[in-house]
């Protein structure tokens, strides 16, 4: 077990080491000058003296809320709804044409909308966040519930197990595996989404402090901001990944 774990663990880090000697190796042989791509060392040195500042705390912060309050606004919604649509037909019937109009369509063209209603603070950005991460995890919700074995069902009924209790014993924990990968594919579009609307029209986050050094072509700073919401986001999904190995430890495929 410690053998495999090693061998994924580096085969994770190789593709970061990678891009890192990409990066560096477009800088030593002068593809891109050092003020547009300032060297790898440059920025993550940079990133050490941030990280320990009170203001790029801030900045982070900021973002970590938006992201856990919109990210979990839409797991209690899409799974409760996904649930219930694959567990009433008439739910179903409403809710399926909704998703069919509404999932193509890009949330981030509701954002306009969204700041005139909720103004330029939090409201805005959750509301944004949530609305995008909703849908995978409903759809993995929908499918996991109605993928359930019916003889499951069956013997439960049998056993005389109310129908609300048949939900949360039954079909939540057999539509778990489904239900954990919608969250890791919605967790992933948060830590876009929210990014991207701190970019959009924000007084901080770490979106806004991208833009910010891009205004005053501070290249470094400019590249801060971006190395740590991804290094959030590998963070976080890492914890995730823990948390569904943990929950779905009786599961053969885990």
């Amino acid at each position: 077990m410690s053998r495999i774990l090693s061998a994924n663990v580096l085969l994770g880090i190789a593709p970061i080491v990678l891009v890192i000697a990409l990066w560096q190796g477009l800088v030593s042989f002068g593809f891109a000058p050092a003020v547009l791509l300032p060297p790898p060392g440059f920025v993550f040195g940079r990133l050490l003296q941030q990280l320990v500042t009170w203001t790029f705390q801030q900045e982070i912060a900021a973002t970590l809320i938006r992201l856990f309050a919109g990210f979990a606004i839409a797991v209690v919604l899409g799974v409760s709804i996904g649930i219930a649509a694959a567990a009433n037909p008439a739910i179903n019937a409403v809710v399926r044409p909704i998703v069919r109009v509404l999932a193509p369509l890009p949330k981030v063209a509701l954002y306009p909308a969204l700041l005139l209603l909720l103004g330029f603070g939090h409201g805005s950005k959750i509301t944004l966040v949530a609305a995008d991460a909703l849908f995978p995890i409903l759809l993995s919700t929908y499918y996991g519930a109605s993928t359930v074995e019916q003889k499951l069902i069956w013997s439960a009924m049998a056993a005389g197990t109310p129908r609300y209790e048949i939900l949360f014993k039954v079909v939540l924990p057999a539509a778990m595996p489904s239900i954990l990968t919608g969250c890791r594919i919605g967790l992933v579009i948060s830590c876009i989404v929210v990014f991207l609307a701190e970019m959009i029209t924000s007084t901080d986050g770490l979106g806004h402090a991208l833009v910010t050094a891009a205004r005053t072509f501070q290249a470094v700073d400019m590249f801060v901001p971006l190395i740590t919401i991804s290094l959030l986001g590998l963070i976080l999904n890492g914890l995730l990944g823990a948390l569904r190995s943990y929950l779905l430890r009786g599961f053969p495929e885990a």
